[in-house]
C-alpha cells in the first residue's frame, strides 16, 4: 500500500483512481465494507483504489480539547489499512488552509484534475470544504458534470447494533471491550515505542514498558488484561492507562507490566491489545496500597488469561 502524504506528492502516475474519503478511525466494520466495495470497484475499472484523509482529523481542528476521544492515531489506523487490498492512502495535512478551501476546488482540481477520479464512494454523512459546504448533492451534481461515477453507503449494523466509532468509543469508555472487538472486527489496540519513565514500577515489584500517548486522549482509562506483540513473541500482561494520580502523574502514559519477561526493551515498537477491564485508574492514600493493589490486579489478569 502506498501513501501519499501532501499535495505536492500528487505524481502524474496518480491520475485515474476510485477513491472513498474521511477519517476511517478505527478502521471498524462500516469502514471495512466501504472499502471492500470501493477495492472491487476499481478492480472493476482496472484502476488502483484511494483513501483520501486528513491529520489532524478535522473536528480536532475546530474542538481542539473538546474533541471526542480517538480509536486509532495515524501509525494504527494505516496497520488496520494494511491489512485490506486499498492500493494507496493520500493524507492531507488539515490546517487553516485547508479548512478554508471551497468545496468546488476539492471536486474540481483535487478529485478530478489531481487524481483523475473514475469513481467516487463516500460515507453517508461526509461534507467537505469551507463551512461544510459540499456534500452527497454536490458530489453527484460534479460526477455527471466531470463523467465519473457516485455513490454512498448507508450505515452498518451488527447483530442489531449500529457500528459506528462514536459508538465503538461509548464502549470502550464502559469497559465493554467484547462488543467493541465485534464492532471493530479486531481487538482494540495501541502501538507505542518504549521510552524511559521515572522507574517507579521497578521500585513497586512490577517494572513497567512505558508509551507516551503524547497529545493523543485516548478512548479508555483504567487498568486492563492485555496482549503484547512486537517482542520474540505474544506475552500476556496488566496494562494501566492514565495520568497516575497517586504517585503525583500528570502526563497521560500507558504502562505495560509484562508477565514473565525482563529484558531492556527501550526504543522498541510495541502492540498493545486490550482484552478485559480489571478497574479504573484511582487515587490510593499510600505507595504501600497501590503495591498492594498492583499484585491484585496482576492476580485478577493472570486468572483471566487462565479461563479466557
Amino acid at each position: 500500500m502506498e501513501i501519499i502524504v501532501g499535495l505536492h506528492n500528487i505524481r502524474e502516475e496518480h491520475q485515474g483512481c476510485v477513491v472513498t474519503a474521511g477519517n476511517f478511525d478505527g478502521v471498524h466494520h462500516g469502514h471495512q465494507m466501504l472499502l471492500a466495495h470501493l477495492i472491487a470497484k476499481g478492480k472493476e475499472l482496472g484502476v488502483p483504489s484511494l483513501l483520501l484523509t486528513f491529520e489532524p482529523q478535522p473536528r480536532e481542528f475546530f474542538a481542539g480539547s473538546a474533541v471526542p476521544a480517538r480509536l486509532t492515531r495515524f501509525r494504527e489506523k494505516i496497520t488496520l489499512l494494511q491489512r485490506t487490498k486499498l492500493d494507496r492512502v493520500l493524507c492531507l495535512p488539515f490546517n487553516e488552509r485547508t479548512a478554508n478551501t471551497p468545496a468546488r476546488w476539492v471536486v474540481d482540481t483535487l478529485l478530478k484534475k489531481m487524481l483523475g477520479v473514475k469513481y467516487l464512494v463516500v460515507g453517508d454523512d461526509w461534507r467537505f470544504g469551507k463551512g461544510a459546504e459540499g456534500d452527497y448533492a454536490m458530489l453527484k451534481e460534479a460526477g455527471a458534470r466531470h463523467g465519473f461515477g457516485v455513490s454512498h453507503m448507508g450505515t452498518l449494523t451488527l447483530e442489531h447494533e449500529r457500528v459506528s466509532s462514536t459508538r465503538i468509543r461509548e464502549m470502550l469508555a464502559t469497559g465493554d471491550l467484547s462488543q467493541a472487538e465485534k464492532l471493530l472486527g479486531h481487538p482494540y489496540f495501541i502501538m507505542g515505542r518504549v521510552v524511559y519513565g521515572r522507574q517507579l514500577g521497578r521500585q513497586l515489584g512490577s517494572p513497567t514498558a512505558n508509551i507516551r500517548l503524547q497529545r493523543y486522549r485516548a478512548a479508555l482509562n483504567g487498568v486492563y488484561s492485555v496482549s503484547v506483540d512486537g517482542l520474540d513473541r505474544t506475552y500476556n500482561g496488566i496494562a494501566n492507562i492514565g495520568i497516575r494520580p497517586t504517585v503525583d502523574g500528570s502526563e497521560p502514559l500507558l504502562e505495560v507490566h509484562i508477565f514473565d519477561f525482563d529484558e531492556n526493551i527501550y526504543g522498541r515498537l510495541l502492540t498493545v491489545r486490550f482484552h478485559h477491564k480489571i478497574r479504573e485508574e484511582q487515587m490510593f492514600a499510600s505507595i504501600e496500597a497501590l503495591k498492594t493493589q498492583i499484585h491484585v490486579d496482576i492476580g485478577i489478569a493472570r486468572e483471566w488469561f487462565a479461563h479466557a
